[in-house]
């Protein structure tokens, strides 16, 4: 499968999923919300602490804009409640097992990392209106500048 994000402008597949606590989420259930929707490769891993934890960081700057926060992997129910609780993260972590999310949205496909090849989650985020439209991709974010260009994004608006 090809790295292929939808675009800005699209509307968001149908999705339904549940958080480390069990809690159902569904693009039905966002509609009339703004929300980001961050897809990382893996719990406790290097890039996506550092992604994680800089959103933790500036939630009062995503809550200012009324925005909600979810991030999304393939980890398990354990995996999201330890990266969770390590972590103090204030947002949910979406289940993506069979990675229907991540292929929905796109953001599934081959990767190359330290000299393999491999199918996974491409680093990707979107800002999603309350109409259920793609507002901003962020593609390919690097982790330690991935907060900053969705915040420098949000303010501008």
């Amino acid at each position: 499968m090809k790295y292929n994000p939808i675009a800005e402008g699209e509307t968001v597949p149908y999705f339904k999923t549940t958080d480390e606590k069990g809690k159902t989420f569904s693009s039905a259930d966002l509609m009339g919300k703004k929300y980001l929707l961050y897809f990382y490769p893996r719990d406790n891993t290097p890039g996506c602490i550092i992604q994680a934890c800089g959103i933790k960081d500036e939630m009062n700057e995503f809550s200012k804009k009324n925005i909600i926060v979810l991030g999304v992997s393939g980890g398990s129910f354990k995996s999201h409640q330890k990266f969770k609780e390590k972590y103090t993260l204030s947002f949910p972590l979406l289940m993506d097992q069979d990675h229907a999310l991540a292929k929905s949205f796109g953001v599934w496909g081959e990767k190359k990392f330290m000299g393999r090849t491999f199918d996974g989650i491409h680093r990707t985020s979107f800002l999603i209106g309350e109409n259920g439209l793609v507002l901003k991709t962020f593609l390919k974010v690097k982790p330690k500048l991935h907060t900053s260009l969705i915040l420098e994004y949000i303010q501008s608006r």
